[in-house]
């Protein structure tokens, strides 16, 4: 399931940079042109708030490949943004050293990735880092004099002298590249994760101290030996920056998976340890928690820490709450952490949030179709001020004194973009400072989504987007793409994706329909637990509420509706095939077919447990039975709804076996489908010109039974 916030995978691009060819008359979206944005990523506002540093992605489709970079922009937006990287490669997490003189980042510039310093005021960049596990994730001291970092090392040498770990470890990588023997070997769960094996390596973090006088490289020390990740392994619990120094500057405060099991447990715990840590142990400052704990944050005054947690042990889609403690310069907790969210007047679920000065703190959270940018008084619990801006936020980042901002913002009509504005969001109108892909919109027939509200399952309120194509006139009859969404705690939101673009099927003529039924984030959590351990009941039923609906608009042709959907979504497409013939065709992208084999071939089995209340065997069974389409594979005969089916190898989230099973039912059953296999993709189809194919057989398949514009 692509639970991670799903299906906006936001990042675009900037202003000053211009694309080649003048705008003409508005024309729609082709699929082409989604390699030709230029893709924005990590706005980091630096410490004085003047200058906001971000990456940003060019496509090489012919190459199919990509190339990322780092730029500067004001912050007041009244210079242009100037490139500060210039690479073939990836330069990427840019982050602001204390004094704002120097940006840290990492980048594969050397052919793996490591860790660099450039000069604010330009020059050559130089590399700081040369390990035989590579770097990433590097974040700064603040005093300036030490740098965290990432590496995924083999844990039986971590306690090893640096020199001696990093010369084990190239050893070891080099056998196993050199060896004509491919066979992998496992001792124990979660030994692989979304598109990889994990190869018995461990997530550590590593320390560096940090002269900027010094031009040669420091060791570093491994402050996390042991057999355990000091990271989260799951881009579940992952939001921003998911480990910290204390404000002393001499201990780590991180998110570690837990101690046992997990690959079934979601107790996430924050620990601490000395940046000269040599221990395995580490001090647990959650250990009451059982569920998720994760994102810790020192407030600016180094008095409190702020960190996300949920309730539910399992429940990888609790609600997420942020709790505060008092603290001493060391990061120990000198008193009882408690909720500053769970009061709230809204029912919200914190996404990433940051410091904004030492009394106030921004986060984002998904909003009725959106994704919300929020602030609270944390000492004044209750108090919640909701910015204007609208659409999809992320990536909010503040100055040191919570003067300014700077986040990114996208919507269905536009990618991401930086926007800065003040820290106090009750002043604050954040503005576009980057203006990067400006000109080329311009070219751009793209429509406005509209929200509409029915009444969903048992009376229950819910939202769906209607998105019309170009040239749309009410007069005509229109053919219907139905859309749903993954998760199943997702939703539909007013957002860019390079993946399930929705402008894109609206550019080929089809009104899109986007319902958020239940389990659909963003409107409460009551709402989001509906769906678990009802996949096929409340949900459907919903959905069928809102395939008539769509149905009765006077400007949709209801004989012309296909229904398309990936992960969950792809599930819920396969239920469609078994309960109703009401849609012309078919499209699963990577969904579930076998509840019971699902569980025993993905890698987190905490979301089957969570959703099914336990595994397979014992007095769980009926759940996996109740709702699970492979066992009402007869009824593919009886509707013979045209099904085209994509499943990818390195799918280890929703493996290819529940793709290949519903194919072998369909074809035994003379059921017109098509599968589509990608050998070299994971849960999603990343590679350029894989994207396009898969584009063209979507949008081929729906034209095929769906045939495209009004009439």
């Amino acid at each position: 399931m692509d639970r991670v916030h799903f299906i906006w995978l936001v990042t675009v691009c900037l202003a000053g940079m211009t694309l080649t060819g003048a705008a003409t008359a508005a024309r729609p979206l082709q699929v082409e042109d989604l390699f030709r944005f230029l893709r924005l990523n990590d706005a980091q506002i630096s410490p004085d708030g003047k200058w906001i540093a971000y990456s940003v992605t060019r496509v090489d489709f012919e190459g199919n490949k990509s190339s990322s970079n780092l730029w500067v922009t004001a912050s007041d937006g009244k210079s242009p943004p100037r490139r500060l990287t210039a690479t073939e490669k990836k330069d990427r997490h840019p982050r602001w050293s204390p004094d704002g003189k120097r940006i840290l980042f990492e980048s594969t510039r050397s052919g793996e990735s490591q860790l660099w310093i450039i000069d604010i005021n330009g020059g050559e960049a130089r590399q700081i880092t040369s390990l035989a596990t590579e770097a990433s994730s590097a974040i700064w001291s603040p005093d300036g004099k030490q740098i965290a970092f990432l590496s995924a090392v083999f844990p039986e040498f971590s306690t090893l002298p640096f020199k001696e770990s990093n010369q084990a470890n190239k050893k070891k990588l080099d056998e196993v590249k050199n060896n004509p023997v491919k066979a992998k070997v496992f001792t124990r769960l979660f030994y692989r994760h979304w598109d990889s094996y994990v190869e018995d390596k461990r997530q550590h973090l590593l320390v560096m101290p940090f002269d900027p006088s010094s031009e040669g490289m420091v060791d570093p020390r491994d402050a996390t030996p042991g057999d355990r990740d000091a990271y989260p392994t799951s881009t579940t619990f992952s939001s921003g920056d998911d480990f910290t120094f204390t404000p002393d500057s001499k201990h780590l405060v991180f998110s570690a998976v837990p101690e046992n099991g997990e690959a079934w447990s979601t107790n996430m715990d924050l620990c601490r340890v000395a940046i000269s840590n040599t221990s395995v142990k580490w001090e647990n400052l959650t250990p009451d928690n059982l569920a998720a704990d994760g994102s810790p944050a020192f407030s600016p005054d180094g008095k409190h820490l702020a960190y996300r947690a949920q309730k539910r042990a399992g429940f990888e889609a609790d609600k997420w709450e942020i709790l505060l403690a008092p603290c001493a310069p060391d990061g120990t907790l000198k008193g009882k952490a408690v909720s500053a969210t769970g009061n709230l007047k809204k029912d919200l679920s914190v996404g990433e949030f940051c410091w904004a000065g030492p009394e106030k703190i921004t986060f984002t959270a998904d909003f009725e179709g959106s994704v919300g940018l929020f602030q609270i008084h944390p000492f004044s619990p209750g108090a919640l001020v909701q910015n204007g801006i609208s659409s999809f936020s992320m990536g909010v980042s503040v100055s040191n004194d919570g003067s300014r901002m700077a986040l990114l913002n996208a919507s269905m009509r536009n990618p991401a973009e930086v926007y800065s504005g003040a820290g106090d969001l009750r002043l604050s109108a954040p503005v576009n400072v980057s203006q990067a892909n400006a000109k080329f919109l311009e070219e751009l027939s793209l429509g406005k989504p509209e929200s509409a509200t029915l009444e969903g399952a048992g009376g229950v309120p819910m939202q769906m987007w209607i998105l019309k194509p170009p040239g749309f006139t009410p007069e005509k009859k229109w053919p219907v793409a139905f859309l749903v969404h993954g998760g199943p705690q997702g939703a539909w939101e007013d957002g860019w994706s390079y993946r399930w673009n929705p402008q894109a099927w609206a550019a080929r003529g089809y009104v899109v329909a986007m319902p958020n039924p239940r389990g659909s984030t963003g409107f409460g959590q009551k709402y989001v637990d509906e769906i678990s351990g009802d996949w096929g009941g409340k949900c459907y039923d919903d959905l069928m509420k809102a395939a008539d609906f769509v149905e009765k608009l006077p400007y949709v042709d209801k004989e012309r509706i296909g229904a398309a959907g990936a992960s969950f979504g792809g599930y819920m497409v396969n239920w469609f095939a078994v309960n109703t013939g009401r849609f012309k065709c078919l499209i699963s992208h990577c969904g579930v077919y076998n509840f019971e084999s699902m569980y025993t071939t993905t890698e987190e089995i905490w979301f089957d447990e969570w959703e099914h209340g336990g595994p397979p065997w014992g007095k769980s069974r009926h759940s996996y039975e109740k709702y699970s389409p492979h066992r009402f594979a007869d009824k593919l005969g009886k509707f013979k709804t045209p099904m085209l089916i994509i499943h990818n190898d390195l799918d280890f989230r929703v493996p290819i076996s529940e793709g290949t099973q519903i194919f072998t039912a369909l074809q035994r059953q003379g059921v017109q489908s098509r599968m589509v296999n990608f050998p070299d993709e994971g849960h999603w189809v990343l590679k350029p010109k894989n994207s396009q194919f898969w584009h063209r057989e979507v949008f081929a398949w729906m034209e095929k039974f769906v045939p495209a514009g009004g009439k």
